[in-house]
């Protein structure tokens, strides 16, 4: 096992071993963690029951992963991360809007993963060996979990697959254990005390959609293509990575979100979820916690961190992936110790997600536009123009920018930020839309319509040499 030498640069034919069975493993193994557990617990706490919540959860998951699934196979044509990817869209300076995207909601659930997982680890080992309820044991727990987060992150790719690989088969028996050890507790209410978040059961339902449900498919609309870089089109199909995607987010996100959302109403978790989800454990149940609270961390915030530092590779190019990896591994834990120390954990959780949402769906929509447009067809070498600080090539555009491309995501992004409702702050449109949070199908409309306006035409496909290899040692691969 060696550290990845690879940063945001193209992947080698000759090394892109991947299979689509992979991104499966990543995306069961990584997501099985408390991290993404308490999203199930979010509809609870808005004060909708189990099978209000459940359905909630399900109709958001599917709805996201009909739109990010797709985003998979620009990095199969590309052989790079998505956020260099998207220089086809928004022009190779421009592209530094998604790694921006993509640190920013790489930051936040890194830094929910090590909180939430580090608040179940204090507590359980409070219960198990008397260990003080301090600030000093907070702080040290997360400064632990924070640094095996990032060896596995920086390792990179091939100790991530593994890790997933085990956590898959290991935390899916944790949990099914878990089911059994709250079972004699759960209902179908939700906790007693705890009224609609926003007054009525119909926009409540439609914000946990938003907020719980569509927001774990939008946490990958930069990551996905980190794994997918390293699979071939010459060996696998577009429609096998598309479908094995599609069944790794849904099986991956629903798996433990509907766990949080049945053991939050058989804790009666309203305003927190680790503190009554440790306390009212059964005593044999409390090791089998404390491994699903550290080692999932661990694996979900390695993947994440992971993610951030090769957006923060394409933003820096001089630095090294490594370097980056450790900077923003020391930022996630800095606002791990905000929120446990400063912040209302789950209003700022809340409004992260709803806001980022309403932002990075429309640069989602920008790179599937242009996906479909050139079918799938890119000059991979000539989106890494700026690793190797240089200027123009075939995605240079204006100094660097495709201002239509950006205008267009502005414009989505405005609208959405302009219906978004949030804990923080409500949008002056969501009282002309009947109270409803209705940002992400708003910002996402919006988008499909002014993009292809701003950027008519249909650009020509990058020409494919015919064995459907790129010349340049993989580097302009293109897949037909």
């Amino acid at each position: 096992m060696q550290i990845e030498q690879h940063g945001v640069d193209v992947i080698p034919e000759t090394e892109r071993t991947g299979r689509p069975r992979d991104i499966v493993s990543f995306l069961i193994g990584s997501n099985l963690a408390l991290g993404v557990v308490i999203f199930g617990w979010l509809p609870v706490s808005f004060g909708l029951g189990f099978w209000a919540a459940a359905s909630s959860l399900v109709a958001g998951t599917l709805l996201g992963t009909l739109l990010v699934a797709p985003l998979a196979l620009v990095s199969l044509r590309t052989a790079t991360n998505l956020s260099t990817s998207s220089g086809a869209q928004f022009g190779v300076r421009g592209r530094l809007l998604g790694s921006a995207l993509g640190l920013l909601l790489s930051l936040g659930y890194t830094a929910l993963t090590l909180w939430v997982g580090g608040d179940a680890v204090v507590g359980t080992l409070a219960r198990l060996f008397g260990l003080p309820d301090a600030p000093a044991v907070y702080a040290l727990v997360y400064a632990v979990l924070a640094v095996c987060t990032a060896v596995c992150a920086v390792y990179g790719y091939r100790l991530l697959l593994r890790l997933s690989r085990t956590l898959a088969v290991g935390m899916t028996v944790l949990l099914v254990v878990g089911l059994l050890a709250y079972a004699p507790r759960f209902t179908t209410h939700a906790p007693a005390g705890t009224g609609y978040l926003l007054g009525d059961f119909w926009a409540t339902w439609l914000l946990s959609v938003v907020a719980a449900g569509l927001s774990g498919p939008m946490a990958f609309i930069t990551l996905l293509g980190d794994y997918t870089r390293y699979m071939s089109p010459a060996r696998h199909s577009a429609r096998r990575v598309y479908l094995t995607t599609c069944g790794g987010l849904v099986a991956g996100l629903l798996i433990p979100q509907l766990f949080g959302t049945f053991t939050a109403v058989a804790v009666r978790a309203a305003g927190d979820y680790a503190g009554p989800l440790v306390a009212q454990a059964p005593y044999w149940f409390l090791v089998p916690l404390l491994l699903a609270a550290s080692l999932g961390s661990v694996g979900n915030a390695g993947l994440m961190l992971y993610s951030m530092g090769l957006d923060l590779d394409a933003i820096m190019p001089r630095a090294t992936r490594t370097r980056c990896t450790c900077t923003v591994a020391a930022l996630a834990t800095v606002l791990v110790y905000l929120g446990h120390f400063v912040w209302d954990a789950q209003d700022a959780m809340t409004s992260f997600v709803l806001l980022l949402t309403a932002v990075g769906t429309p640069w989602a929509v920008i790179v599937l536009i242009g996906h479909l447009r050139c079918r799938g067809g890119y000059d991979a070498d000539a989106l890494q123009v700026l690793n190797r600080r240089s200027a123009g090539g075939r995605y240079w555009f204006t100094h660097g920018w495709n201002i239509r491309a950006t205008v267009a995501w502005a414009v989505g992004s405005g609208v959405g930020l302009l219906a978004v409702d949030t804990p923080v702050c409500t949008g002056p449109l969501v009282s002309h839309l009947g109270g409803f949070d209705l940002s992400f199908l708003l910002s996402a409309a919006v988008t499909a319509v002014v993009h292809p306006l701003l950027t008519p035409g249909t650009p020509a496909p990058a020409p494919e040499p015919a064995d459907g290899t790129a010349a340049d040692g993989g580097r302009g691969h293109a897949a037909a």
